[in-house]
């Protein structure tokens, strides 16, 4: 009696997507772990250099953040770029500690914290599962988004100079809109294979996620933030 051969009816193609897509996941939600040890490593943190000289302190912090994703994208392929991803996201969290202080000396910032949080995980739950149950290739919002993407960082450096409150208010809310749709971009590239490697899907994911919870809470300690 001949032992019986099963064979899966999903292309070959679907099932690497499929588990492109399991293990970002999985690695998304382990960045969380350094990330959250970050934040509370920089609550604690003086960082002195960005009130002295804004612009210099930011931009030291941009080039150790693009470092460190240069790194993760020259090792992929292999467990090193994992270790340099979850590093990455410890110093990422770390750099939260200036937004996370600011947001401590409000009397409601330790809920305003918590509404950000919660906001930024259901616009990702939300958007991430539209990209994933529907199957829709959002490929097509990529230039518009790249487009929206510089002329966001062109407007968030004048803004440096320029010191407008409203401004502010306006490239935070934009920002989140933006990133929002960075979610369903990426998700999509995944899902339709236009990004096979795990890794790099992680990265992209989670600085959609990292954005969207800063300019969210900025956007809450602007409009509801108690200073009495």
């Amino acid at each position: 009696m001949q032992p019986e051969i099963r064979y899966s009816t999903m292309p070959a193609y679907a099932l690497d997507q499929n588990r492109v897509l399991r293990n970002t996941y999985w690695l998304l939600g382990l960045t969380m772990i350094p990330t959250v040890i970050g934040a509370f490593v920089g609550m604690g943190t003086n960082f002195a250099f960005l009130a002295a000289s804004p612009l210099v302190g930011s931009l030291v912090m941009l080039a150790v953040m693009f470092g460190l994703m240069f790194a993760v994208s020259a090792t992929r392929n292999s467990s090193l770029g994992v270790l340099f991803l979850l590093l990455f996201t410890g110093v990422a969290g770390w750099f939260l500690g200036p937004i996370l202080q600011v947001a401590l000396h409000l009397r409601n910032g330790p809920e305003l914290i918590g509404i950000a949080a919660a906001g930024t995980g259901a616009i990702f739950l939300s958007l991430a599962g539209i990209a994933t149950v529907t199957k829709r290739d959002f490929g097509f919002m990529g230039n518009f988004l790249f487009v929206g993407l510089i002329l966001l960082i062109i407007a968030s450096v004048a803004n440096i100079f320029l010191h407008v409150p409203a401004a502010s208010l306006v490239i935070s809310a934009i920002a989140v809109l933006i990133f929002a749709g960075y979610i369903l971009f990426d998700v999509s590239q995944i899902v339709h294979g236009g990004e096979t490697n795990y890794i790099m899907a992680t990265l992209t994911l989670y600085l959609d996620i990292y954005n969207i919870f800063i300019n969210l809470l900025s956007l809450l300690m602007s409009l509801s933030g108690d200073r009495d």
